[in-house]
């Protein structure tokens, strides 16, 4: 009787257990039976501690069905469809990034060996991989957050470590190097700044909030490439001011509306560039640079 008795409390308790872990959603450790309920019975004990470990055991699947194909929620790289095609398209995507990270790498180690000019020129190369990739993978239907964060992760390596690098290389000898260092650091502090709060802020489809860091480092390595015969005053105050624009709130307009414009305004620029370069190069950059204080006044008179 006692022995029956006993085995009638261990399974009231494990169907009471059960019935509370329905009830709250949510798989409870179950209460630890008194030294009195306790089954005698070697067979006994095995049998509840079993049946207690099936009460509580977790029961959250760990792929769910997208498009006809198991997929991995958790931690997947792609999301979506895991077909050969879409992995091939989101390999492609990367690789464009990874292009680009590489090709700042080597603009830093064919800087510090004295050529300026050909780390600008890879510079240059890296701004073209990063537009790319972002239009690769919005056309391939391939975005994730894991290619966003490589993008920002690459953008810092190439436009905020090595865009530094080939301007201190390039100003070392017509300015103090001190000046030289404040300038680049200045450039890398800004370019930091500017990556992590465009990861965390919303984004507006028409403007920029402050210069990207993209088109500061094609504005720096051209500036290299092209040679403007400045001072090295101007040339340090001038990079100190695009490192700020970066981080600033100015409204500026993205290349897609810029493409937009028409054709006729993109003849100045083109007769310019055949005549004299350099100050259609200088021009260009400081219309820029002056746009988004004037686009920032005219939203604040509009509002």
């Amino acid at each position: 009787m006692r022995r029956s008795g006993s085995l009638a409390r261990q399974v009231l308790l494990v169907r009471v257990g059960r019935r509370d872990g329905e009830l709250h959603g949510a798989a409870d450790v179950l209460p630890e039976p008194r030294y009195s309920d306790r089954p005698r019975r070697r067979y006994g004990l095995k049998r509840f501690h079993r049946t207690r470990i099936e009460a509580i055991a977790p029961a959250a699947p760990v792929e769910t069905l997208t498009g006809g194909e198991a997929t991995t929620v958790p931690g997947a790289l792609l999301p979506g469809e895991r077909t050969m095609a879409r992995r091939v398209k989101f390999a492609l995507v990367n690789a464009c990034t990874l292009a680009s990270l590489v090709l700042g790498i080597n603009a830093i180690f064919v800087a510090m060996g004295g050529n300026v000019r050909l780390a600008a020129l890879l510079l240059i190369a890296c701004v073209a991989f990063d537009g790319l990739d972002g239009a690769l993978a919005r056309k391939l239907g391939v975005s994730s957050p894991f290619g966003a964060q490589m993008d920002s992760l690459a953008d810092m390596c190439s436009f905020g470590l090595a865009a530094p690098v080939v301007v201190y290389a390039s100003l070392a000898g017509e300015v103090p190097t001190a000046a030289a260092g404040v300038a680049a650091a200045l450039v890398a502090a800004c370019a930091a700044i500017r990556l992590a709060w465009f990861n965390v802020s919303p984004q507006d489809g028409r403007f920029f909030s402050g210069v990207p860091t993209t088109m500061a480092a094609a504005v720096l390595a051209l500036m290299v490439v092209i040679g403007l015969p400045v001072p090295g005053a101007v040339q340090i105050a001038g990079v100190a001011l695009l490192a700020f624009t970066m981080v600033s709130s100015f409204p500026y307009a993205k290349l897609a509306r810029l493409v937009k414009l028409p054709p006729w305004v993109w003849l100045a620029p083109v007769i310019g560039a055949l005549i004299d370069v350099r100050l259609t190069f200088g021009l260009i950059v400081i219309g820029y640079l002056i746009s988004g204080p004037v686009l920032w006044l005219h939203q604040r008179r509009t509002i």
